[in-house]
């Protein structure tokens, strides 16, 4: 500390003779213009007196600046101190702490070692819970299960004691409701997009009613929602069995898939929509068809009215112009005189008038029986052509558009062969009818004839 005072004083003096020395020099040359020496002389002292008052009051500025220097240095070098002394400290509790942060992290690792497990078999049990309730139709009876079972799936930290018991619930909760068939009020949107409350029985978590109509669970939305159109009668019927029940055992519809098959039942096409997918070709099938079996029925009738009047008549011996025999037996009457032989030609002839009345119309429905298969083959034909044609422009990317190309197309050859069975039954049939009466006519013109031979002879 002294070295540096005596360093300050010797700089501080060379400025000091410094400036004296250009304030002499100064004034000399100012009094250059003296008018001799003795007058220069006096201005020379004069500045040296001047000088050596300036010098003593810088030099007194000087003594104070540097007592309040001093006194500023000593302060700073007690702050030094000071801060010196409580960076140690510092460090000295950095250095502890440090030692201490590394046993707790290794005593917090050794505690965590089997914590670390549980916490990752929780959040995994807990988003599995979270998908099984986003998509179980008994969230719609119970909404907002999924809200804790999510935070404790997304969570980074371990569980704590009520999040495991929500979660031990939860599952609880989920496999008792399976079990229950249950009536609740839940909103349900309808087909138009209104959302509306009614009262929805919901069997197990398979399936749901809703106003005695099959509704479905969307994950999605988390709503109950109706289906575009309902399944089968059966199934509907059965729905409506258990939606009505009050206690008792009855029989319902159960989806084991959970709305899978439910979906597939309801996009099965119905009969209309299937007639409709034979096209042009269908509508002119089921046309003959309802055609050939008018006909058909026309001429079982008649034919049963006939048959009943030939028996009638075979019981009688007046004839009768109301039915075949009575008309052939007429015939006989009115040529009673003629030989065996001409007789034999008369009822022959009698008796191919009548076949015309008939067999009236069988022709008719036995080709209607054969055009419709061949019209359904038309059909089916041409189908698979549009379907072949589809297949070249789009490729066969996507099977079920060829599925459904084809299963269009067999439908006309389904409404053909479903048109031919029951004509061809039916033909059958009038048929039968009309060849009984036609041997029963046969049968009776050889009685005549032979009883007419014995007469004669």
């Amino acid at each position: 500390m002294r070295s540096e005072i005596k360093v300050f004083a010797a700089a501080a003096l060379i400025a000091f003779c410094s400036t004296g020395f250009m304030t002499s020099v100064a004034n000399a040359q100012t009094s250059a213009t003296a008018s001799n020496l003795e007058q220069l002389l006096d201005r020379v002292r004069q500045g040296r007196s001047q000088d050596s008052a300036d010098n003593r009051q810088r030099e007194a500025e000087f003594r104070a600046a540097r007592a309040n220097q001093q006194r500023l240095l000593d302060e700073a070098k007690a702050a030094v101190t000071r801060e010196e002394r409580l960076s140690d400290e510092l460090e000295n509790t950095f250095q502890k702490n440090e030692l201490e942060l590394a046993e707790l992290e290794n005593l917090l690792e050794e505690r965590l070692g089997a914590f670390g497990e549980l916490f990752g078999v929780v959040r995994q049990v807990a988003g599995d819970t979270r998908g099984q309730l986003r998509q179980s139709i008994i969230s719609s009876q119970l909404p907002g299960r999924d809200t804790a079972i999510d935070s404790l799936a997304q969570s980074t930290q371990l569980p704590q004691l009520s999040e495991l018991e929500t979660l031990w619930y939860t599952l609880l909760e989920e496999a008792t409701e399976q079990g229950k068939i249950v009536r609740y009020q839940a909103p349900v949107v309808t087909i138009d997009g209104n959302e509306n409350v009614a009262s929805v029985v919901r069997i197990g978590p398979f399936t749901a009613l809703a106003d005695n109509n099959y509704v479905q669970y969307l994950s999605a939305t988390q709503q109950l929602t109706e289906l575009a159109r309902q399944p089968a009668s059966r199934f509907v019927d059965a729905g409506e069995n258990i939606y009505n029940a009050d206690d008792g055992v009855v029989q319902a519809a159960i989806d084991p898939s959970r709305g899978a098959l439910l979906g597939l039942l309801v996009q099965t096409p119905s009969l209309r929509e299937r007639i409709d997918q034979g096209g042009l070709v269908g509508y002119v099938i089921i046309t003959l068809l309802v055609l050939g079996i008018l006909l058909a029925l026309e001429r079982i009738i008649t034919l049963s009215l006939t048959s009943a009047r030939v028996n009638n008549q075979r019981k009688s011996d007046k004839s009768s112009n109301d039915n075949p025999l009575g008309r052939v037996m007429a015939v006989y009457q009115n040529n009673k005189g003629l030989d065996v032989e001409n007789l034999q030609l008369k009822l022959d002839d009698a008796i191919l008038k009548e076949l015309p009345r008939l067999e009236r119309g069988l022709t008719t429905i036995k080709v209607l029986a054969a055009i419709a298969p061949m019209l359904g083959l038309l059909g089916t034909v041409t189908g698979m052509i549009e379907t072949f044609q589809a297949i070249t422009l789009f490729g066969t990317g996507d099977p079920k558009m060829m599925a459904g190309g084809i299963s269009q197309a067999l439908m006309t050859t389904v409404l053909g062969l479903t048109a031919a069975i029951p004509l061809i039954l039916l033909h059958s049939i009038a048929a039968g009818r009309s060849k009984a009466v036609v041997e029963t006519l046969e049968e009776q013109s050889a009685g005549i004839v032979a009883g007419h031979a014995e007469e004669s002879a």
